[in-house]
């Protein structure tokens, strides 16, 4: 009978009939009891290396110590960043309102775009973006259009795209509208419909609204930083009151608002915006529409101020005569207006606030983003500065604008509304009038007229 050779093994079974799991030899357990961190069998370490401990966790008095000291570098150097960008003109202040609302557009969107990776639909960000380059176009244009139509509508290159803007801008949106439809898949319509409709809101309450914030900067420098101005000392005064003072909750979607801090802060606000306007209105720089790009507080600008920049006199009726009290007050038109913003900024500008605290709950998100170190997202800093840009644009063109026929407006009528022939006509006239009143020379309309006839 043959032996079995030496070098085969047998697994030996239990009582289960399970194989038994081989034991290690010495020279494994010697192996893995060198590794660093390995343990041997008494579950010490090994002595050769020692272990690595784990940074102590950071206190929460040292946590806020840190955040406060980034928050407090970072406003400074966006105090600085905005002071520099108003003095050096106004297509600086309009790239400073672009970035922001780009990077609050992408905080909101990027609110919703995880859930569409997760779904593997991977049009759905390009789309987004498609969006908002389609929809900033359309209103850059018509703002540029709008103040400085005397320099596009002369332009052989540039008329072109003034005249069709309108149009231009929704066949843009229209390819991306059919791309949409293009993209839908089968199982996600409800979601890409509901993404669909949150790029739309999103468009509305940041582009849209940033729109009318241009244009307040196109009406003259006051009616950008003022609204501004009046909003953040409003937010730093409601804390301040608040805090000192501050016992009835007012609202519960944000509960560390009180009325007090509420009502406090509309008065001091107030009275900032009537120092602050006081101050503006001396210089031109600030009160004056933009009639050049390349204008800043150096060079300045010039223009007819806005009566409201002009002080009156207003006599107080009833007053029985021996009081010691005036009868008569003087001040600039322009003070009664900044009570109305200052209330708009106290009572109305919160509520974008609140509206974005009731977002950020729906979706229990603490701020939109990191955009601003030591501050959250840009979006959790211009929540309410949207909102009262537009309101301070309606309330200058409904109540402070001055309406009267420009250079601009005039050109508009006679290159859309007039024939070739007619336009000629309106020139030989208007050369006629010029040379009545001795603005140019006869011989000029003579050799114009000459000209003509060929």
């Amino acid at each position: 009978m043959a032996r079995p050779r030496k070098d085969v093994k047998f697994q030996h079974r239990g009582s289960n009939g399970k194989a038994r799991r081989p034991s290690m030899s010495m020279s494994e357990i010697s192996e893995n009891a060198s590794e660093p961190g390995s343990p041997t069998r008494n579950g010490a370490l090994s002595k050769s290396e020692p272990a690595t401990q784990d940074p102590p966790p950071q206190s929460e008095y040292e946590k806020k110590k840190q955040n406060f000291i980034t928050r407090t570098i970072w406003t400074f150097v966006m105090i600085g960043g905005f002071f520099w960008a108003l003095f050096a003109g106004h297509i600086y202040i309009i790239i400073v309102v672009t970035a922001v609302q780009i990077i609050s557009f992408k905080e909101v969107i990027a609110i919703s775009n995880v859930p569409s990776r997760a779904r593997s639909l991977r049009f759905t960000k390009s789309l987004n973006w498609y969006f908002l380059g389609t929809t900033m176009y359309f209103l850059y244009g018509e703002s540029v259009i709008y103040y400085f139509k005397h320099i596009l509508l002369v332009d052989r290159i540039l008329l072109p795209l003034a005249t069709h803007h309108r149009f231009i801008s929704f066949m843009l949106y229209i390819i991306g509208f059919v791309f949409f439809v293009s993209s839908l898949q089968k199982g996600h319509y409800k979601f890409q419909f509901n993404q669909f409709a949150w790029t739309h809101m999103a468009l509305f309450l940041i582009v849209g609204q940033a729109h009318f914030v241009i244009n307040n900067i196109f009406e003259g420098f006051i009616w950008f930083f003022l609204p501004v101005s009046l909003v953040i000392t409003n937010d730093i005064f409601a804390y301040l009151c608040g805090i000192t003072f501050g016992r009835t909750p007012l609202i519960k979607i944000s509960p560390k608002k009180t009325w007090e801090g509420f009502l406090g802060a509309w008065f001091f606000t107030t009275l900032w915006g009537i120092g602050l306007t006081h101050i503006m209105s001396q210089y031109k720089y600030f009160i004056c529409p933009v009639n050049d790009l390349g204008a800043n507080i150096w060079t300045g600008l010039q223009c007819n101020p806005n009566p409201v920049f002009i002080p009156k006199t207003y006599t107080v009726p009833f007053i029985p005569q021996g009081l010691p009290i005036p009868a008569t007050f003087t001040f600039m038109p322009v003070q009664l207006h900044v009570l109305v913003l200052a209330s708009f900024a106290s009572l109305i500008a919160p509520f974008g606030g609140f509206f974005a605290s009731g977002l950020k709950r729906t979706f229990k998100i603490k701020d939109f983003g990191d955009s601003i170190p030591g501050h959250g997202g840009m979006t959790d800093r211009m929540d309410c500065q949207f909102i009262m840009g537009t309101i301070a644009f309606f309330y200058y063109s409904s109540f402070i604008a001055v309406h009267k026929t420009s250079v601009g407006s005039v050109l508009e009528a006679a290159i859309t509304g007039l024939t070739p022939e007619e336009q000629v006509e309106v020139f030989k006239i208007l050369g006629k009038h010029l040379v009545n009143q001795e603005l140019i020379p006869s011989k000029v309309l003579e050799y114009v007229n000459a000209q003509f006839k060929r």
